[in-house]
């Protein structure tokens, strides 16, 4: 029996699956080293994509059910919250990721599932094009590597509201030594992978230079369960900095959030930067301590001091765990990153993202360092497992070879070729890993996850009704409207 679903679902499907292979190839063999000395990368790795496969499907379907992957993007470009290209881009990714170990382990022919593979990938398409509305993309590789999701409304209050430095003064130096330190305590926090830390722009600003917009997601008391005290003293759980540059061209700010500038990105180049904080439950940006040079300076000094403190006792904390609970930590971390989600539907359940589903810890013994290195270097660096391979004719758009990453549908499923629509539920799951037991850190406080959910349901920006006149294209069209500055939720006097 043929499918119910459409030739035009199949090849959007497919057209998709190709493109974000082809984006993934590229930043796995550019922008990644996957190895590590304490954590067994490669191992959680495969099993993070093993674990979004079987998970992912129900608990997208149950947000879908609450609120549309439109809304998603909106929210996420209009108020802030951590939802950016690459945590929702390697949804995608992952899940396929899953899906073609299963292929290549003969547990799965490339009919089955077809539900399941049709409503991931249009749900990850669908936020990114929403999210990236005004940047009229998909991903920052069409786009040639550029990833501006702003409207002008917002950059132009980054601009507005950032504050001037010269090297050597007070602010200056705050922030030198707050970078390495917030990255390198997001680094470990994530098990020493790079979800924590994010880029997007460039956007070019007055008198030539270019602004970079650099995130820093989960740092205080969150979803991770081992910062639970140890990031008890941190304030904040997200913080953007708007750092305006002179005399540097980012000509790649690419789909992982990493970039390149020409010449390389030097800190004596910083002419003007601004700090922000935002989540789900925010009106917007929030100014962080942005009232003088002085106050931000003395914010950004102690907030280094915070996450030095922090990054030792978490070194302290992961050197005592056993090797399951590394790789349990990792794999969670990586196949967790589609929960910001379910917060945003006000549906988050801990366990529902933060427990190895059944299915795949009976895949534990093959875990090991070799075969963990083995089959995530052939997936996405080499494309050489079987089922990845085409026709000797084929070449591939990077490398020349004849592999492509993800295996696309059959099109005979639209006839009389056998499918199946579903992994089906969730199975249960578990970990070895201590439990959450803390408190949520948001811009509204420490909140019990009830709570955080009823508020999360409730919540609706104050913009958000004005949110289809936040383009760039309604704004030179009414020059003198002030609905793009208010869609944002903040006036910028220079736009008034």
């Amino acid at each position: 029996m043929p499918t119910d679903h459409t030739y035009r679902e199949i090849l959007t499907a497919n057209q998709f699956g190709r493109k974000m292979g082809e984006s993934f190839y590229w930043g796995c063999t550019t922008r990644t080293v996957q190895e590590s000395k304490l954590f067994p990368v490669s191992a959680y790795i495969a099993g993070s994509y093993l674990n979004a496969f079987y998970r992912y499907p129900e608990l997208l379907r149950r947000v879908i059910e609450r609120t549309s992957p439109e809304e998603i993007g909106d929210r996420a470009r209009q108020a802030g919250i951590p939802i950016n290209t690459i945590l929702t881009y390697v949804v995608q990714q992952f899940y396929a990721g899953g899906r073609q170990i299963m292929l290549d382990m003969g547990m799965l022919r490339p009919s089955d599932v077809l539900d399941d593979v049709l409503l991931v990938y249009d749900f990850v398409e669908r936020v990114l094009t929403s999210f990236h509305r005004n940047h009229g993309h998909v991903i920052p590789q069409d786009a040639n590597m550029k990833n501006a999701v702003h409207s002008a409304q917002q950059t132009e209050r980054f601009e507005a509201e950032a504050i001037g430095v010269t090297p050597g003064d007070r602010l200056h130096a705050a922030f030198s030594k707050f970078m390495p330190a917030v990255s390198t305590y997001g680094f470990l926090s994530h098990c020493e992978c790079r979800l924590s830390f994010f880029n997007h722009g460039p956007y070019k600003t007055e008198g030539g230079h270019q602004m970079l917009v650099r995130d820093a997601i989960n740092l205080a008391e969150n979803d991770l369960p081992w910062l639970d005290g140890i990031a008890a003293e941190i304030p904040y759980n997200n913080l953007t900095a708007a750092v305006i540059m002179k005399d540097t061209d980012f000509n790649i700010v690419d789909d992982f959030g990493s970039f390149e500038a020409s010449p390389s990105y030097d800190n004596d180049n910083i002419v003007a930067l601004g700090l922000y904080t935002s989540d789900l439950l925010s009106d917007g940006y929030i100014p962080v301590h942005m009232d003088s040079p002085e106050a931000l300076a003395e914010l950004l000094e102690d907030l280094a001091e915070r996450f030095q403190r922090a990054t030792g006792e978490l070194w302290q904390l992961m050197a005592g765990w056993t090797r399951t609970q590394m790789l349990e930590a990792g794999l969670l971390v990586y196949s967790g990153v589609g929960r910001e989600f379910a917060h945003i539907a006000g549906i988050y359940e801990q366990d529902d993202w933060w427990q190895v589903d059944d299915q795949v810890r009976r895949f534990y013994p093959l875990l090991n360092d070799e075969y963990g290195n083995a089959i995530v270097g052939e997936l996405v660096g080499y494309l050489s497992l079987s089922t990845q391979q085409l026709s000797p004719h084929h070449v591939e758009r990077f490398n020349g070879g004849r592999g492509e990453m993800w295996t696309p549908i059959p099109y005979s499923v639209l006839v009389d070729d056998d499918w199946t629509a579903t992994v089906g539920d969730m199975s249960t799951g578990g970990s070895d890993l201590p439990p959450k037991t803390g408190l949520w850190q948001t811009t509204q406080g420490k909140l019990t996850l009830e709570e955080l959910n009823r508020r999360a349901r409730e919540f609706k920006p104050t913009g958000w009704d004005l949110r289809h006149y936040d383009d760039d294209t309604f704004r030179k069209a009414h020059p003198d409207d002030r609905r793009p500055f208010e869609a944002i939720g903040a006036m910028v006097e220079s736009g008034a």
